[in-house]
């Protein structure tokens, strides 16, 4: 069994507190540092240019190219369902001028930045601000005509992630989550809520393509009564259907930080839950320990854990 699945914070020091609340032992103050520089971060951000960024980047590089691409800008990276056009280049490269523009000393984590060079992901170790970028979240469903894929970007600061733009361009759908002040699609406030009692419980799983043999082991858990598993799509929109309630928790066996950094703040600051197999937070430094889940409520979390490990 899963004993507790803890919020989505890095830092998870308990912390002591005096009588008068201040904080009086070293993790405290840690943790405080850490709030503060935080909040320096994203005080320092114009969110709304941050919106347009990404809006713009889809407009140029990605809507245009949609059912348009030509058989020589689709390549495959690591096999035949791992693929990446031109469309993912160009606006990766476009997100990363703006993004560095509108926060000068911050450093970019790009997917297409890190095929080509794994050492740019050390980034998310260091002390800048560091922005966490999908270009076409959904590459395979851009590219057979599909407009379910998505643009997204995260900010994140020592660990810690501070705000997320989750765009479905084909869709016209604009999702965005900052830490402690909750999630909106284009301007709405989103709510998980909990899947009514007795409810089956769909969930978006790693496609079978690219899990191994002992994944496949801890997901075939899922396949149980009052479970309905499918294989996911865009995984940012996997989030994005948690967030807004129309899913109830997704499974997924990979720790790309490109993937599940905008989602997970989006799913958390709609009131969901998130944790990997061991309980813990995940990181998007990497390390989990995978399945993991996130979910519209805890208690739904917790159910889709205890399935997975019973499983694995």
């Amino acid at each position: 069994m899963i004993e507790a699945i803890p919020a989505i914070p890095a830092n998870n020091d308990d912390r002591t507190d005096r009588a008068d609340g201040k904080d009086m032992t070293a993790a405290g103050t840690v943790a405080a540092t850490a709030t503060t520089a935080a909040e320096a971060v994203l005080a320092a951000v114009d969110l709304d240019a941050v919106e347009k960024a990404v809006r713009e980047a889809a407009a140029a590089e990605v809507l245009p190219r949609f059912r348009q691409l030509a058989a020589h800008e689709v390549v495959e990276k690591n096999g035949p369902h791992d693929l990446v056009t031109i469309a993912d280049r160009r606006a990766e490269e476009h997100l990363t001028a703006a993004l560095k523009a509108l926060l000068p000393g911050s450093a970019v984590v790009g997917e297409e930045a890190v095929h080509a060079d794994p050492a740019v992901l050390e980034a998310l170790q260091g002390d800048a601000p560091v922005w966490i970028v999908d270009p076409v979240d959904g590459t395979r469903q851009f590219v057979h005509g599909d407009p379910g894929f998505a643009t997204l970007v995260a900010l994140a600061h020592r660990g810690e992630l501070l705000a997320s733009w989750t765009y479905a361009p084909a869709l016209d759908e604009m999702a965005v989550a900052v830490r402690g002040a909750g999630a909106s699609l284009n301007g709405r406030r989103l709510r998980a809520g909990s899947p009514h009692e007795g409810k089956t419980l769909e969930v978006a799983m790693s496609h079978f393509d690219f899990t191994t043999v002992a994944e496949k082991k801890a997901l075939s858990g899922l396949a149980c009564e009052g479970i309905a598993p499918r294989p996911c799509g865009s995984a940012g929109l996997e989030y994005l259907a948690i967030a807004r309630g129309t899913l109830e928790a997704i499974a997924f066996t990979w720790e790309n930080p490109w993937d599940h950094a905008a989602g997970l703040l989006l799913v958390h600051e709609a009131g969901g839950s998130s944790a990997t197999l061991s309980g813990a937070p995940f990181r998007i430094s990497g390390g989990n320990t995978l399945p993991f889940t996130a979910a519209r409520d805890e208690a739904t979390a917790r159910r889709i854990l205890d399935l997975l490990a019973a499983a694995g």
